[in-house]
């Protein structure tokens, strides 16, 4: 009984003072983010579906740009998906959108760009392109004003700081 007991104890204490590490991917702030500027001659397309959050605001006339791209430097850029008269970006809703940019390889960042006073907190967002598998970034998180706000996960590799 007496060892059963201590036994109670010593895992209480372990489970209390553990540092518990998420697994999952966190969004993150990245301030010194640049928009690539460099334009390629072959073009392809890319479909983007961002699901809204049932906890963000009711709907957002904040102004919400995406830039995404691959560990070799290629970046699509969208510097404006927000349309508050279609009902854009509203609690619950999933809207797609179709972008056109420079052909890439895996998508392994995502960056939301957000400027405005309402707020706005998606759940996902997906990724389709030609010739690579789709990628889906959770965020579950309102978007920082004014910063770029997303995932890199590039393994080390260096995204666009130009």
């Amino acid at each position: 009984m007496v060892k059963a007991v201590t036994f109670l104890l010593f895992l209480a204490f372990l489970f209390t003072f553990s540092q518990v590490k998420s697994i999952i991917p966190q969004p993150q702030q990245f301030r010194s983010f640049k928009i690539n500027n460099t334009q390629n001659v072959k073009s392809c397309s890319y479909t983007v579906s961002i699901t809204t959050s049932c906890s963000s605001t009711k709907y957002t006339r904040d102004q919400i740009s995406l830039a995404f791209g691959d560990a070799y430097g290629n970046q699509v850029y969208a510097p404006r998906l927000d349309d508050p008269s279609t009902g854009t970006f509203e609690r619950c809703s999933r809207d797609t959108f179709q972008i056109y940019g420079p052909c890439s390889y895996q998508i392994c960042y995502v960056y939301l760009y957000r400027s405005g006073f309402d707020g706005w907190m998606p759940e996902k967002v997906t990724i389709y392109g030609y010739n690579t598998k789709s990628a889906t970034f959770y965020y579950n998180a309102y978007i920082p004003n004014d910063v770029w706000y997303g995932f890199n996960l590039c393994n080390g590799a260096s995204v666009s700081t130009i």
